[in-house]
């Protein structure tokens, strides 16, 4: 059985974010600006994304 994925995209810099907004991209693995990450789809990575909605983009 496969385990489903998420592809999550940095699309927004960091500057002028809250420090714990920073703390959170560098929780999922993202570093610079279309940096892409492949994660294991879970409740606390879709937490961590919907409160970076403004930062990061979840692609297929």
């Amino acid at each position: 059985m496969s385990e489903k994925t998420v592809k999550v995209r940095l699309v927004k810099g960091l500057r002028g974010c809250q420090q714990r907004h920073r703390l959170s991209v560098k929780a999922l693995g993202l570093n610079k600006i279309n940096d892409v990450r492949e994660l294991k789809d879970s409740p606390s990575v879709r937490g961590l994304i919907n409160q970076l909605h403004y930062l990061v983009r979840v692609e297929s």
